[in-house]
């Protein structure tokens, strides 16, 4: 019985934690953060926004810089 009250009781402070966490946000903003993994690749921000319709406001990639080179550790 304890561990069903325990249960219930991680439920709810999950659940107003996340409701906390999320009161100031905007539907834009969480829009554009759901849009971040795909923003730092152009050809497949380009996909996306065909895909759905949605700006993605994506970086170019670094570029090497003579004489740079990736790093193998």
């Amino acid at each position: 019985m304890i561990e069903v009250l325990l249960n219930t009781v991680g439920v709810a402070v999950l659940w107003l934690a996340v409701e906390y966490g999320l009161k100031h946000q905007t539907a834009q903003s969480l829009e554009d953060a759901s849009l971040i993994p795909f923003a730092d690749d152009p050809e497949v921000a380009r996909r996306v926004e065909l895909a759905t319709g949605k700006t993605v406001k994506a970086v170019a990639p670094e570029v090497l810089k003579p004489g740079w080179g990736n790093l193998d550790i």
